[in-house]
């Protein structure tokens, strides 16, 4: 059982193979031999501005100051946003920011909280 490869999805070591599969009694993934791990994921990873990765639900806070469209005020560094939702296109963060509203941010001007 040695030459059958983890689970690309969980790292279980528990797969098996039936016939030219792989599944996983863990989490119930099936690949074939010739797919990696990278090859798997099919949504984008998007990092923020130190290089962590962010997924939908996690919290961040503002990098730096953010000139604001039709805003009196800029977005001040350090503003806490909770339970961000990640798109895609150029603005990949859409959000709702206390005393701003609906909003979408780039990654790359935000550091996970």
């Amino acid at each position: 059982m040695s030459n059958i490869p983890n689970c690309p999805e969980c790292g279980s070591e528990y797969a098996y193979e039936v016939q030219d599969l792989f599944n996983c009694p863990d989490c119930g993934h099936e690949w074939s031999g010739t797919t990696s791990a990278e090859d798997v994921s099919d949504e984008p990873v998007v990092k923020d501005a130190v290089g962590n990765i962010l997924q939908d639900g996690d919290s961040i806070t503002v990098a730096k100051d953010l000139k604001v469209k039709g805003a009196s005020q800029p977005l001040k560094v350090g503003t806490k946003v909770k339970s961000i939702r990640l798109v895609e296109g150029d603005h990949n963060i859409d959000c709702k920011i206390p005393g701003f509203g609906p909003m979408k941010l780039k990654s790359e001007f935000v550091k996970k909280a």
